[in-house]
């Protein structure tokens, strides 16, 4: 099903039993991280704070918190099927790059149906306000003890290109600097930034909080240049998302948002930002980034303030990672056959750990398998990259370690790269967005590699062993 807006996803999360309306006083200065760090990490549910302090707007967090959440919130039963269908639209041969074959997608009649369909009102302008508003009536939250101050942690920034005129949303944290202005924080490699770093002088800006779930996952993607996100979010839902053009800028958002900021981000202005507790778990430290002026202000009548807050994982934003990795995994394997599965460990924030299995066929398999990953998009930031045999399940975090350090010698089987593009929130990188990387070959070696010896064969119990066990560990009742 296709949700109209985040009020529907609410209601179907609390029919499911997967919602919870807080009623107690909370306020949002640090006592609503605490509550979700609290319940995230044990798996709860949604939750709806209904009486913050100083606000009479509610604010929903946890949203994508769970597996269950994620899929539901994409509305399919495991999020493979979502690489499948992406899978079906790949009748072309193996692309020249993982890129290349994302950009032929919009050329396949099913994703270019769901195309923006462009509306001329919508829920999201019930409230506007030209004069006389605030970013002070929002429950914007105080996340962490030493954050720079308080920030607006899932916003969805539009822009528009100068150059190419095509318009670009990012998930860019807003630090709240009075009423009326924001900081911008989008990194050097991202979409926003480039957009920024072509206008000339001033760039429009929109940001929409509070949207239908397919659209909020679809502003994290890591898409190419050339497919609009809303386009992505359509394909999702299997229905076209509905956008509304603002009110003082020339940008188009989601008709059913529940709250839009428009304004401007000037090329010359730029303010201290930060610090913030990020999703690394560590505070990023504060520079200089662009400020966000509002010119205008609309909203639903009584919206809802959608946030999410990151630091030490597990957090929300691991689930959304994780359909990420599922949902492009289909595209690596058109690229790069031999691939198995990929791993992006939560707990090593993504970015600084890709584990992937290879059906391996040749000498220095696993060193190609290295560089082809690293030349791919945002795998670019993959700071450690493992590659093992097809016969271990790169899911299983004690399997991974078992075989990795029973399988590679550290002075042949380890490759390290220097002065390579790094994530900005690489703190251990010595510059700013420039590192190393580390490759393990984690893979059998045989005499074509240089190892003389025969591998020792793993541990395996006989078949029919283990049936006749089956029955019997039934009646033990273990």
């Amino acid at each position: 099903m296709a949700y109209k807006d985040l009020r529907e996803f609410i209601e179907l999360l609390e029919k499911k039993g997967q919602l919870k309306r807080i009623k107690t006083h909370v306020s949002a200065e640090l006592e609503i991280t605490e509550i979700l760090d609290r319940v995230v990490k044990k798996g709860g549910p949604a939750l709806l704070f209904e009486n913050v302090s100083g606000s009479k707007l509610p604010v929903f967090a946890n949203a994508f918190g769970t597996m269950e959440r994620m899929c539901l919130a994409l509305a399919v039963d495991d999020l493979d099927e979502i690489g499948d269908r992406i899978q079906k639209l790949l009748k072309f041969e193996a692309p020249a790059g993982l890129w290349e074959g994302i950009k032929k997608i919009p050329e396949v009649v099913e994703l270019t149906s769901f195309a923006p369909k462009y509306v001329k009102s919508g829920p999201c302008k019930e409230i506007i306000l030209k004069e006389n508003f605030s970013l002070d009536d929002f429950p914007i939250l105080k996340c962490w003890q030493g954050d720079g101050g308080r920030f607006i942690t899932l916003p969805l920034v539009f822009t528009k290109n100068p150059k190419t005129g095509k318009q670009n949303v990012g998930i860019y944290r807003m630090q709240v600097y009075d009423g009326k202005t924001t900081g911008m924080h989008w990194h050097i490699h991202k979409h926003g930034a480039r957009d920024y770093a072509d206008s000339a002088g001033k760039i429009e800006v929109a940001v929409a909080i509070g949207a239908d779930p397919a659209v909020v996952y679809s502003a994290t993607a890591p898409l190419p240049d050339n497919i609009d996100e809303m386009m992505f979010a359509g394909f999702l839902r299997k229905k076209n998302v509905e956008l509304v053009k603002c009110e003082t800028v020339d940008l188009y958002i989601p008709s059913h948002a529940e709250i839009v900021l428009e304004g401007y981000v000037d090329e010359k202005e730029r303010r201290t930002e930060g610090p913030f507790g990020d999703h690394t778990g560590y505070y990023s430290l504060a520079d200089e980034f662009p400020v966000f002026h509002i010119t205008c202000i609309t909203h639903r009548k009584n919206p809802i303030y959608h946030a999410t807050v990151v630091g030490i994982p597990p957090m929300e934003d691991a689930y959304l990672g994780k359909a990420t990795e599922r949902i492009f995994l289909p595209l690596m394997k058109a690229q790069l056959p031999e691939i198995v599965d990929v791993n992006l460990p939560v707990e090593a924030v993504f970015h600084n750990l890709c584990i992937v299995s290879i059906k391996k066929r040749y000498p220095g398999h696993a060193k190609k398998i290295m560089f082809a990953l690293w030349g791919m998009g945002q795998m670019m930031f993959a700071k450690t990259i493992i590659v093992l045999d097809d016969d271990v399940n790169v899911q299983d975090l004690r399997e991974v370690l078992w075989a990795t350090t029973t399988r590679y010698d550290p002075a042949t089987d380890v490759t390290i790269i220097d002065k390579a593009p790094t994530d900005t929130l690489d703190h251990a990188s010595p510059l700013p967005n420039l590192g190393s990387k580390m490759g393990i070959d984690a893979t059998r070696k045989g005499i074509d590699e240089g190892f003389n010896r025969d591998w020792p064969e793993a541990l395996k119990m006989d078949a029919g062993v283990k049936m006749r066990v089956d029955k019997i560990w039934k009646e033990m009742g273990l």
